[in-house]
């Protein structure tokens, strides 16, 4: 059925998806409709992480050891599906598009361990940990060349756009939150200013892509254009949240982004109405802020309501995005998309 044919989707309340025993579950069941071309592109962005330079294929071989979930890719797959699921495996062209989203961001996280002087990722050390800085930023652009390499293979100049827009957003937004620590001012607007350009970009572009590489229906390139903005903001603030969160392993102890400087929107609610608060984000802000000043920061966050309402402004934009599922014609994928979107809101890191 194509996207011209449109049928109401399937919906799943977001607090009530009991039937899945597991995340791992959930998982399974949103990468069920693309489960060949997943292996179409698992064989392709091998092929492309190879090289003859011992030290960077190094580099390539420590990154394709853990290749984390691949959610990016599987958005560009599920987005060209959602307007025709009929061919057994999707074109090349839409595979070569998820593999350009996904080196692309490969690309950026090389790049932000080097700006935040990460030394894990993923688990394992990082590029610049594993051999150095001037090796891991050549490496990282290896990586966008490579991108930009797969998006001209689609022989579609929109993808190239795309592609370079993304690169655009990505290091726009992180020299915006460089900028924001001279900032007195704590600002939700900032904050979400931040999140569109370094995280939602990306998903939002994900999607758009494959839905325009799968059918000329505007309305539906549009649709997943903003469906994808919505999940990467939903992205983003789970991950705030879980700076909040020492009952379980999440991957990162509580405060940790307030160790490296970062405001995010549990923090900024609170400050905005607690004047002891705003004191300590600033001085968090600033990097002088002690280990005892970011802790108290943390128990002010939870005790005057700020994970609270990161979860509602969570609610509220994982809403919006559910109200877009039914502009998806294949109801299946419709179905997908919404449980990819509660695994969003949902995932323990």
């Amino acid at each position: 059925m194509k996207i011209s044919e449109k049928i109401p989707c399937f919906y799943i309340n977001l607090q009530i998806v009991t039937h899945y025993k597991s995340q791992v579950d959930l998982l399974k069941e949103i990468r069920k409709p693309v489960e060949a071309d997943l292996l179409r592109f698992n064989e392709m962005f091998r092929e492309t992480l190879t090289s003859d330079n011992p030290l960077l294929n190094k580099a390539l071989e420590h990154l394709t050891r853990r290749t984390g979930k691949q959610m990016r890719p599987i958005l560009v797959l599920l987005a060209a599906r959602g307007a025709d699921n009929s061919a057994p495996v999707l074109c090349d062209e839409v595979i070569h598009a998820a593999i350009a989203m996904e080196l692309l961001h490969t690309a950026s996280l090389v790049h932000d361990d080097i700006v935040d002087e990460s030394d894990r990722r993923r688990g394992q050390k990082s590029i610049n940990s594993l051999l150095d800085n001037k090796a891991a930023v050549l490496v990282g652009d290896f990586l966008l060349s490579k991108a930009i390499e797969h998006a001209v293979a689609c022989g579609d100049s929109r993808v190239v756009a795309l592609v370079s827009n993304v690169g655009i957003m990505l290091s726009d937004g992180e020299l915006l939150q460089l900028a924001n620590v001279d900032s007195k001012e704590i600002e939700e607007s900032a904050y979400y200013e931040v999140v569109r350009k370094k995280t939602a970009s990306l998903f939002s572009a994900c999607a758009e892509m494959g839905a325009l590489l799968a059918t000329d229906h505007a309305g539906y390139i549009y649709t997943m254009k903003r469906f994808g903005m919505l999940l990467g903001i939903c992205f983003q603030l789970k991950d705030d949240i879980f700076d909040y969160d020492d009952q379980h392993d999440v991957g990162k102890p509580a405060g940790n982004d307030m160790k490296e400087g970062k405001l995010t929107l549990p923090v900024i609610y609170v400050a905005n109405k607690n004047p002891e608060a705003h004191a300590l984000a600033l001085k968090v802000r600033a990097g002088e802020a002690t280990q005892e000043e970011i802790a108290h920061l943390v128990a002010l966050t939870r005790q005057e309501g700020g994970v609270v309402y990161a979860e509602s402004a969570m609610g509220d934009m994982s809403g919006m995005a559910t109200g877009l599922l039914d502009e998806v014609g294949e109801t299946a994928i419709a179905q997908t998309l919404q449980y990819y979107l509660d695994y969003v809101a949902k995932r323990a890191l």
